[in-house]
């Protein structure tokens, strides 16, 4: 038994190094500088103080956290509602699952960068969308969609779409069959069938993938900056400049450190309102 708990142990070190080195001393690294005290311009004095987080609490950055979440979680919604039907209909295509899949997997070998700049060509006052609306007499005038908050959701839905596609098709391609069978011997017609068992059985995929969509939104900056030229900003901004523009490492530092339990919080949800079996499924 110690033999084998020595084995294992020595094939899980070079990842439990890395994990070390490159998350945990890190972290610790951020949650130490976040309640030192500011010096102006990048320095630190190593005294305790809470002024990082009074400043994160402050009216000023909960607004900005507050808009993140709220264009964060449409964009994630508007991801749940285009990617479940998507997902099913994979789930169920036969002989062309495969190729479907693929497409869910192109954007991903695509710089993200260059399929936001696609987005600011399809988008600008002279760009393709608005020149087909005016063609074909729908507007009569270019309508701002570059630069908007709305030019957020559709970066959102956009580079996250894929990531919540595959956990729901993950959850319900290991969907049994028979739950369904059952639910039609007795008399359950189809909608009643998907409301009844389909959609609570795939609920772990849906859970997994809101996860794993509506963390990342939250906290990019890149959609932003990009699409709407800085003038939406999102904590992830607000943590880039914290630490390049204004050398706020502890201001920087405390925003880091609350995404990272927000993180925390929502991944001891998902574990705890899922069974093993549905994670395993997932993965």
């Amino acid at each position: 038994m110690i033999r084998n708990l020595r084995i294992a142990y020595s094939m899980l070190s070079p990842s439990l190094i890395w994990l070390l080195l490159f998350l945990l001393i890190p972290l610790g690294l951020v949650a130490i500088i976040s309640f030192t005290t500011n010096l102006g311009f990048g320095g630190i004095l190593y005294e305790f103080s809470t002024d990082a987080y009074k400043l994160a609490f402050s009216s000023l950055y909960a607004k900005v956290i507050w808009y993140s979440i709220f264009w964060a979680g449409i964009g994630t919604f508007l991801c749940l509602i285009i990617a479940y039907p998507f997902a099913y209909f994979i789930a169920h295509s036969g002989k062309w699952k495969n190729p479907l899949l693929l497409l869910v997997m192109v954007p991903f070998w695509t710089n993200f960068l260059i399929l936001l700049y696609a987005w600011i060509v399809l988008l600008n006052s002279k760009g393709i969308v608005n020149n087909i609306l005016l063609k074909i007499g729908i507007i009569s005038e270019p309508i701002a969609m570059l630069y908007t908050p709305y030019a957020v959701v559709v970066g959102i839905v956009y580079g996250f779409l894929p990531f919540m596609i595959l956990p729901i098709y993950s959850s319900i391609e290991q969907l049994d069959k028979s739950y369904l069978e059952a639910a039609e011997d007795l008399g359950a017609k189809p909608y009643e069938a998907f409301l009844t068992v389909t959609l609570p059985l795939t609920a772990p995929g849906i859970f997994a993938g809101i996860l794993i969509t509506f963390i990342p939104a939250l906290s990019i900056f890149v959609v932003t900056d990009l699409l709407t030229g800085g003038k939406v900003l999102m904590v992830g901004n607000i943590i880039r400049d914290a630490f390049i523009v204004e050398m706020n490492w502890q201001l920087g530092s405390a925003l880091s450190l609350l995404l990272t339990i927000l993180v925390l919080i929502s991944i001891y949800i998902f574990m705890k309102f899922t069974s093993s079996k549905d994670r395993n499924l997932l993965l």
